[in-house]
Parts: structure tokens; C-alpha cells; sequence
């Protein structure tokens, strides 16, 4: 009897370590997986550091762009109200505000000049000098861009280079022309919208409007414009001087601080 019950108890106590066994490997299962999934977490977050790191600059500045024109939005559709408001007319909706030729017009006659401002300052850095300014080549220096058939063949080159002579032309002239073009755009936005701005004003006072390609000549376009223009190029000429004497810590626009300020360039 107690030979049966002894061999009773053996299949029991196989079967008990069997299914802990099992469980014990579920377990590892389990804590395997969670572990990977941390680790693929990780490697995503550290992926999303990167991408934040590497690109902080245009994310930081698109971000400013995007409050900043949504206030002018804002703030500009109450100021319409206000204008409605006082000439007993009907108010705008902000959705009808958005595409009304008097916000079009303000906001295309700033991107205008900022365009014509960086697309000048661009052609005429390549060209021009200013001994002492970290916004300048020196003066000295050999050409950077000499020999591009040559250049092209280095690794990394853009394969463009690769093309042909004038393919080698146009993109050597691409920043400054594309700059050059979304300036175009947007003075040909701002000109027409200003146009159909005064010419709404015009037909509220009882006045004959003139044509889109009239306005062309009218001051009032060119003053907005001007406005604009002159302080770009002032504040463009400001850092350019500055940037001799002055200094900022770890920024590409500036020199290094302990640079002479005779020194040109970065």
C-alpha cells in the first residue's frame, strides 16, 4: 500500500513542477515582451530627441510664425468688427475675414519684404564685402565655389552637379532665385489685394475705383511697400556692422568670441 501510494504521489508532484515550469516560462514570456517594448519606446523617444535636436531651429521659428500670424488673425478680425462697428455696416465673420482682400494684403505686403530682404541679401553677399563682419567672406580668400565639374565628382555631392554645365549654373544660382521668386509671389498677392482693398473703400465713399493694373501706379501701394523695404535693409545693414564689434556665444551668425575684430566670416 504505501508502495502504491508513494508512486501516487510522483505523477502529482511531476505534474505540479510541470505547471510551474509552464508558468515560470509565461512569465519570462511576459517580462521579455514588456522589456522589448520598453526598449522599442526608448528607441522611438530617442529617435524623437534626435528629430527635435537636429531640427530645433525651424520647429522653434515655425512656431513663432504660427502664434504670431495667428495674432495678427485675431486681432486684426476685431479690428475689422470695430471698423464695421463705426461706419454702421455688417460685421465680417472671421471666416470671411480670412480671405478679405484687407488681411491678404497685410500679411503678403510683410512677407514681401522679407522675402525681397533675404533673397537681396543673398545675391549681394556673394559678391560684395564688409572687412570684419561675420555676415561677409573675406575679402582674401580664394573662391569657394571655383571649378564645380571638379567638385561635383566629391562624395556627397548633389547629383544635379552631375547634369551639365547649366544645370551646374542654375543650381548654383537656386537659393537666391528661389528666394527671388517667393518674393515675386507675394508682391503680386499683396498689389492685387491692396487693389481690391482700395478699390471696396473707393465704392464705400462713392468714389469710381481704379483697375488692378492702375493701382499698379498708385502711391498708396508703393508706400506700403517702401515702409517695409526700408526697414529690412536697415536692420540687414545694422547686423552686418555690429557683427564686427559684437559678439554671440555658439551662434553661426556671429564670430567666435575671442575673435579679432579685423577677423571676416565665421
Amino acid at each position: 500500500m504505501e508502495r502504491l501510494a508513494g508512486m501516487s504521489r510522483k505523477p502529482r508532484l511531476s505534474l505540479q513542477i510541470g505547471k510551474k515550469s509552464t508558468l515560470v516560462k509565461r512569465v519570462a514570456c511576459r517580462t521579455k515582451a514588456v522589456s522589448h517594448a520598453f526598449s522599442f519606446n526608448d528607441d522611438e523617444g530617442a529617435r524623437l530627441m534626435r528629430l527635435l535636436r537636429d531640427n530645433g531651429l525651424t520647429i522653434t521659428l515655425l512656431a513663432l510664425f504660427a502664434a504670431s500670424i495667428l495674432g495678427q488673425w485675431l486681432t486684426g478680425w476685431h479690428v475689422a468688427l470695430e471698423e464695421a462697428s463705426r461706419h454702421h455696416q455688417p460685421a465680417l465673420s472671421l471666416a470671411a475675414y480670412t480671405v478679405s482682400p484687407d488681411f491678404l494684403s497685410s500679411v503678403f505686403e510683410n512677407w514681401e519684404s522679407e522675402f525681397l530682404q533675404m533673397s537681396a541679401y543673398v545675391v549681394l553677399t556673394a559678391i560684395l564685402f564688409q572687412r570684419g563682419s561675420a555676415e561677409s567672406k573675406d575679402p582674401d580668400d580664394s573662391a569657394r565655389d571655383a571649378d564645380l565639374e571638379r567638385q561635383a565628382q566629391r562624395p556627397g555631392a548633389p547629383h544635379i552637379l552631375r547634369w551639365g554645365s547649366v544645370w551646374q549654373a542654375i543650381y548654383a544660382r537656386s537659393l537666391g532665385s528661389a528666394l527671388a521668386l517667393l518674393f515675386l509671389i507675394s508682391f503680386i498677392i499683396h498689389w492685387t489685394q491692396s487693389a481690391k482693398a482700395a478699390a471696396e473703400n473707393a465704392v464705400q465713399h462713392g468714389e469710381t475705383p481704379l483697375s488692378t493694373l492702375t493701382y499698379l501706379g498708385d502711391p498708396q501701394l508703393w508706400f506700403e511697400s517702401f515702409q517695409n523695404w526700408q526697414s529690412e535693409f536697415l536692420s540687414t545693414a545694422v547686423l552686418v556692422l555690429l557683427s564686427i564689434f559684437l559678439r554671440q556665444r555658439e551662434s553661426p551668425e556671429s564670430k567666435a568670441v575671442a575673435a579679432p575684430h579685423w577677423k571676416t566670416g565665421t
